[in-house]
């Protein structure tokens, strides 16, 4: 059961470089990070944990910078 988790990390991970749109690229990696995170509590393995932990920060933030910027653009765009 622990490793086809770790396995659907891969293939959304994989399947993230797929991407062309820059969000989805990010969503995709952002979800399989918290599956990385979870696979590495499952098997105790701290390195996984403290990086997926990280990336998921860093996706966090960008995923709301992009939401951000969209926003300010669909307002400059309406006036």
């Amino acid at each position: 059961m622990t490793n086809i988790i770790g396995y659907i990390g891969l293939f959304l991970n994989l399947s993230s470089m797929a991407m062309k749109e820059v969000l989805y690229l990010r969503l995709l990696s952002l979800c399989a990070n918290i599956i990385y995170v979870i696979y590495g509590v499952l098997l105790h393995a701290m390195p996984f944990i403290i990086g997926c932990s990280i990336a998921v920060g860093i996706h966090v933030y960008h995923i709301h910078k992009i939401f951000r910027s969209r926003k300010i653009t669909t307002k400059l765009n309406m006036k």
